[in-house]
């Protein structure tokens, strides 16, 4: 009676274990899964349904007329751990630049402005990002815009950084959230329509939204 119940005791105590460390690899790998930090560097893409890259015009010196472009692509890395920004390229459809009036758009994308036919993108990519404080960034590289490039700056804010809210546990993206703001002039390009008249201003000013997924 007494071996018998000694046996039966052992096997609990190993079936008890063995529940033990199932139960630690499972929370061990949902630690990994759902974790904030990252130790490697990590590609970054950005997400079409939650960007935005605008510009503002003057238009007459009256006030600033307002479009964005609606498609875009693009991809960055960023090493959570230090901080370290690098390797973005974003590439924009010229032809997707919309201000809300139908007119203009077609304006825009003909020979005075973007000539979309023989340039149908324009593209940034980043020679370097200086980290400035906790969250901002001095992100200096080229646009290449009418087959002409460019040195462009841009001032940017990494707003957050974490895993997605929506979704289940073990199927939620990490995203990184940015704002970036810069400025440009259109003659430095060629595209000189209404700039010596001041029809429409040589000054064009970007602002850029972002959300971006880990791959």
């Amino acid at each position: 009676m007494t071996i018998r119940a000694e046996t039966k005791g052992a096997a609990a105590r190993a079936s008890a274990a063995r529940r033990w460390a199932t139960g630690l690899a499972a929370v061990l790998a949902l630690s990994r899964a759902v974790g904030v930090a990252h130790a490697e560097p990590a590609r970054f893409a950005l997400d079409p349904d939650h960007l935005t890259i605008a510009f503002l015009v003057e238009h007459i010196g009256y006030a600033k007329t307002l479009g964005q472009f609606r498609k875009a692509s693009g991809s960055f890395t960023f090493d959570e751990q230090g901080g370290v920004l690098s390797d973005l390229r974003v590439v924009v459809e010229t032809a997707s630049v919309d201000t809300a009036n139908a007119a203009r758009d077609g304006h825009l994308r003909g020979k005075d402005f973007l000539d979309a036919g023989r340039f149908p993108t324009m593209t940034f990519t980043a020679k370097s990002a200086r980290r400035q404080g906790e969250r901002g960034y001095r992100v200096e590289g080229e646009l290449e815009l009418l087959g002409k490039r460019r040195p462009l700056v841009l001032e940017a804010t990494l707003n957050k950084l974490d895993r997605y809210p929506i979704g289940p546990p073990l199927l939620k993206p990490f995203v990184a959230g940015a704002s970036a703001r810069g400025r440009f002039r259109r003659s430095d390009f060629g595209m000189t329509y209404g700039v010596a008249n001041g029809l429409v201003g040589d000054e064009v000013e970007l602002v850029i939204e972002l959300e971006a997924r880990r791959q």
